[in-house]
């Protein structure tokens, strides 16, 4: 055997009965290196084999071995030991400035678990333990010691649940050799001294000055903004473009003034009543663009330019966020995602994840709680939602509200959930911040590195109660009782400095009063307002204006070129038959006599959207293929699953068409998605819901973000929510979205809210809504879609209705009303109710007495166009409303009081549809069928 060489005093733990199995390792590693132990294949390149083993025949050399299986059983006992540290060296770890002051121990990391002293630790070379053993090391007991103030410190790691080797083993080697350790010289630390004073200075001022007012101090957590500031530097460094940032309302305000740089006498102004004068911000502090009716100071956001020289910035945007705490997560994982995407030759918009970044700051309980945290997780590192990895940061009080931990989840961490997907996380002192700092750097250059989520658990505490109007010492009398006699991060640092010599205890203090005396002069020099009786803005014009006068027919010629193009397929791509069959079909349309489905209307109107240079993105659950099988957006071969969509296909056009099947989520997809309509104003957007009713499940995005987020925020985005509804008699779960719910929620033109009969209107309707995209007069779209209409030929129309025309908010039921004042009732619906109507129509002989309008557009609710119709039917006695959802649901309660104030004093009201009912429908076919059957007779059936 061939031998690189040989240090017997090496091998000394292996001699006497192991000197055979060594022989028997060493015959392996010749043959294959990866089959032998880690730990001798790393000695063996090394060293070589001991000078026991034969050089011919691998026999041993025993009488040199007098010594027992004892020096064995230490050395694997050492490896237990060392890898107990890597694993469990945080459950000593010294992370909790306050609440748990009680030296932390752990058995598991207790070396006399392993039956090993420290002088038995001190006679195995660390080289056994380790292939980089650090210069300060100099046997076991050294490194067992070095790894327990890596692992055991104020910072330390839990990366065991992390499968793929490489990466761990990248993650403790960077530990261990301490690569990423923030080491700053006596000026850096003094300028992360001062950092801290203007947070604390800040918060102390406003508590002094607004007193008894709501502001979420920091306090406690105070280290967050030097880290921030760290991670911004990294990113200015390489160049990053966008740095989005996602948090709730704890820190809220010091971060906005300290990170995003919101000048302080415009914070102050939004406290609006001092106790002697209202505020107005200063010359020059022109604020921020927010809605008309605005919302509390601590949940805006703010955006700003970080610039160090003249060639490069990056754009630092703090995300709006209400009190659904986590909610915005998603949100600003879209902002995130809408930032790196550009077109890619495929056709998708492709992720340039280097060109930003985010970073979502979450509350300890809020974290492991809330539901959508885990959804975003999930999303990280899905190709239609992936933004190169996450920071996230854990501004853990040790409190939620008036919670303990032990009440709020069922793990030893806060942290623990973000184990389940995969992701590295590093606990960090709040108290100690070069340590902060370093896990900062090791956050961001991991994420740089693997393009993965990343989180950090900073552990601190809330010095006062949730709000500063909440007593916390009632709840949790210990906890603040260590609080109240704990120095603020400020002092912790200050003494570290000055014990160490940088600084005197007089420049400690000289810092403090120079934030105070510059918040006094800002303060100060604001002046009153002269304002006795602030009113809502009015809103903006684009908003109150409609959206009637948008053309969106498209001619012949460029309709049959795009139905041509998307039949197209690439050389060599074997569709499944079936399909194609059907999808051929669509070629005819255009042909007389043929029709143009829902289907096909919906992809001629994004065909057609993408050839005018609008960029598109969709997603849902079975969104590329459609939940009832009717888009097939995404084709696969058959032989190869080679994926190709057919708007991939169109000559011509440069837009990028993306559209992803998500996730089984709805409010973390919708947040996402809503986020990147929000950054993408030149994007049209739109977000499936599997089924209309799945849509309950991201209730809160609805509410505070996309009905109200303009309002608010001044926020504007355009995308469009497709919601199957309607009633085919399949049970409760899937037959409504809640379309009441959204009908609450229009106001102010915030949205358009319609349920469209025809493929025609489907087609306009998204027309006009990609001509918004990027206006002023943008706003979302919400829209009820058919299920069993989907293929009902009564919904497909003739090509001259996509030729010509336009969006109409009512339709006039076609063979009725050609006796204008023989009307007597007029039938006013919305949505698939209106179809069965017209179904049953054909079996009857027209009554001039009655005439049939279906609402296609019910928010904005067009009261003009009603008008003119009881103008043009001026012999009506009834007015009827009709609809299938339940008396309490769909649109009556939203459309009574407006059919109300337009119909004439003696003409009659009445509802015809279900009764109030606590389900949304019935789960028996049979009783669904003769339900509906009722309301269509009395429907058409006159008093």
């Amino acid at each position: 055997m061939a031998i690189k060489g040989s240090n017997d005093n090496v091998w000394d733990a292996f001699h006497g009965p192991n000197m055979g199995y060594v022989e028997e390792q060493y015959d392996l590693y010749l043959d294959d290196p990866d089959a032998v132990d880690e730990t001798l294949r790393h000695m063996f390149d090394e060293y070589g084999a001991p000078t026991w083993v034969s050089k011919t025949t691998g026999e041993s050399s025993t009488s040199q071995s007098t010594t027992s299986t004892a020096d064995l059983q230490k050395l694997t006992a050492a490896m237990k030991l060392v890898d107990a540290i890597r694993r469990h060296g945080h459950l000593e770890a010294d992370i909790f400035p306050v609440g748990k002051q009680d030296e932390r121990y752990s058995a598991l990391v207790d070396p006399k678990k392993y039956g090993l002293s420290e002088s038995d630790l001190k006679q195995l070379d660390a080289k056994l333990l380790t292939a980089e053993v650090p210069s300060n090391v100099r046997n076991a007991w050294d490194f067992v010691q070095h790894l327990k103030k890596k692992y055991s410190g104020t910072i330390s790691f839990e990366f065991n649940h992390i499968p793929d080797d490489d990466e761990r083993e990248w993650l403790y080697n960077k530990v261990e050799t301490g690569a990423f350790d923030v080491l700053l010289n006596n000026e850096e630390k003094k300028q992360v001294l001062k950092r801290l004073g203007d947070v604390e200075g800040f918060e102390q001022f406003l508590a002094k000055t607004f007193v008894a007012q709501k502001r979420f101090s920091i306090e406690g957590l105070d280290v967050m903004v030097p880290m921030l500031d760290r991670m911004v530097t990294n990113a200015h460094k390489d160049d990053v473009d966008h740095v989005m940032m996602g948090m709730a309302h704890r820190g809220r305000l010091n971060v906005l003034a300290h990170v995003l740089g919101k000048p302080y006498d415009l914070i102050f102004s939004e406290f609006a009543h001092a106790p002697d004068k209202t505020l107005v911000p200063s010359e020059g502090s022109t604020g921020i663009n927010y809605g008309w009716t605005g919302d509390v100071k601590y949940h805006f956001g703010a955006n700003r330019e970080y610039v160090e020289d003249d060639e490069s910035k990056t754009k630092i945007t703090l995300a709006h966020n209400p009190s659904h705490l986590e909610f915005v997560n998603p949100v600003v994982g879209g902002y995130t995602r809408a930032v790196q995407d550009k077109r890619d030759e495929s056709g998708y918009a492709k992720n340039d994840v280097n060109k930003a970044f985010n970073i979502q700051i979450h509350g300890d309980a809020a974290f492991i709680g809330e539901g959508v945290v885990a959804e975003t997780l999930n999303l990280s590192q899905l190709r239609g939602y992936e933004t190169g990895g996450s920071v996230h940061i854990i501004a853990n009080n040790l409190v939620g509200f008036t919670t303990d931990h032990k009440d709020g989840r069922s793990t030893k961490y806060a942290s623990d959930l973000a184990k389940g997907f995969e992701i590295p996380v590093i606990h960090v002192n709040a108290d100690d911040p070069i340590a902060c700092l370093t896990a900062v750097e090791f956050s961001y250059q991991y994420r740089k590195k693997f393009n993965k989520d990343v989180l950090i658990d900073l552990v601190g505490y809330r010095r006062y109660g949730h709000n500063e109007m909440d007593e916390p010492r009632g709840t949790q009398p210990q906890l603040y009782k260590d609080i109240d006699n704990h120095p603020t991060a400020y002092e912790v640092f200050a003494k570290r400095l000055v014990d160490e010599n940088v600084l005197s205890e007089e420049e400690s203090k000289k810092y403090k009063e120079d934030v105070k005396k510059q918040l006094r002069e800002i303060y100060d020099n604001m002046t009153e307002s002269e304002r006795k009786d602030p009113s809502v803005p009015d809103l903006p014009k684009e908003v109150v204006n409609g959206l009637d006068k948008i053309e969106t027919a498209v001619d012949e010629e460029t309709l049959r070129k795009l139905n041509e193009d998307m039949l197209k397929r690439p050389e060599g791509f074997e569709g499944f038959k079936k399909l194609e069959k059907i999808l051929k079909r669509r070629g005819k349309a255009f042909d007389e006599g043929e029709k143009i489905d829902w289907a096909l209307g919906e992809a001629l109107a994004l065909a057609s959207i993408l050839k005018d240079g609008t960029p598109i993105r969709m997603s849902g659950q079975d969104s590329e293929r459609g939940t009832f099988a009717h888009r097939h957006a995404v084709l696969n071969d058959v032989n190869t699953q080679e994926k190709y969509s057919p708007f991939h296909g169109l000559e011509g056009v440069n837009s990028s068409f993306s559209i992803y099947n998500s996730p089984l989520s709805e409010a973390g997809v919708l947040g996402f998605e809503y986020g990147y309509s929000v950054q993408s104003d030149d994007t049209l957007v739109l977000w499936e819901a599997q089924y209309g009713d799945f849509a309950n499940a991201a209730q809160v995005i609805f509410d505070q973000f996309i009905s109200a987020g303009r309002a608010k925020w001044g926020q504007i985005a355009s995308m469009v929510m497709l919601l199957p509804h309607g009633y085919e008699g399949q049970g409760p779960e899937h037959s409504s979205a809640r379309l009441e719910r959204f009908l609450q929620l229009s106001a102010e033109n915030n949205w358009t809210v319609a349920n469209v009969t025809t493929s025609a209107q489907y087609f306009h309707l998204l027309r006009r809504q990609a001509a918004i995209v990027g206006t002023e007069a943008a706003r979302p779209l919400v829209l009820m879609t058919p299920k069993s209409l989907i293929r009902n030929q009564r919904v497909a129309v003739d090509s001259e209705k996509l030729t010509s025309g336009k969006f109409l908010t009512i339709l006039e039921q076609e063979g009725l009303g050609e006796k204008p004042d023989s009307v007597k009732r007029l039938v006013i619906g919305s949505g698939k109710i209106m179809v069965d109507i017209e179904e049953e129509l054909e079996d009857k002989d027209p009554n001039d007495e009655i005439h049939i309008v279906r609402l296609e557009q019910i928010y904005p609710f067009p009261e003009k166009e009603l008008q003119k119709l009881l103008k043009k039917y001026k012999n009506v006695e009834e007015i009827v409303w009709v609809q299938e959802e339940p008396k309490n649901m769909g649109s009556w309660d939203f459309v009574k009081e407006r059919i109300q104030s337009i119909k004439k004093v003696k003409q009659k009201l009445n509802y015809v549809g279900r009764p109030y009912r606590s389900s949304p429908a019935v789960g028996s076919p049979n009783i669904h069928k003769s339900e509906q059957n009722r309301i269509i007779n009395e429907a058409l059936t006159l008093d």
